[in-house]
């Protein structure tokens, strides 16, 4: 039986504590904080999980946290709301280009996507001809 946490199915063989991190928006800190609230030892297998263990998980999980959709939808909204107000943060976003102050003359491949170009960068040879 496939346990269900906010709308995600969280794989059976994992312990806990590694398997909460499958929801969008919990990562390890976080799987500790809800196990210590719901008293479940972090080292359990989640098929070994009792049901109210389960229920206690699933109710901490979605009565105190913003997890999955909305975070998602609430992570969007800001988004949103920066570029419409036109801040620096808010261009970035819109231009495809790194938001927090990383260089870009090398790296930012994730945000700007793989545009990498063969033979070189595209500057002119002028100076360099052949007689």
């Amino acid at each position: 039986m496939a346990v269900r946490i906010a709308g995600v199915n969280i794989p059976n063989d994992k312990r806990i504590e590694i398997a909460l991190t499958y929801i969008h928006g919990i990562g390890r800190t976080r799987s500790n904080v809800i196990l210590a609230d719901a008293k479940v030892d972090k080292n359990i297998r989640v098929k070994d999980l009792k049901e109210d263990e389960t229920n206690r998980l699933r109710e901490i999980v979605e009565k105190k946290y913003t997890v999955e959709g909305d975070l998602r939808r609430e992570v969007q909204s800001n988004i949103k709301r920066l570029k419409e107000i036109g801040s620096y943060r808010g261009l970035r976003h819109a231009r495809h280009l790194p938001v927090r102050g990383q260089r870009t003359k090398t790296n930012s491949r994730t945000v700007r996507g793989n545009k990498r170009v063969t033979m070189g960068s595209g500057k002119s040879k002028a100076g360099l001809q052949k007689t």
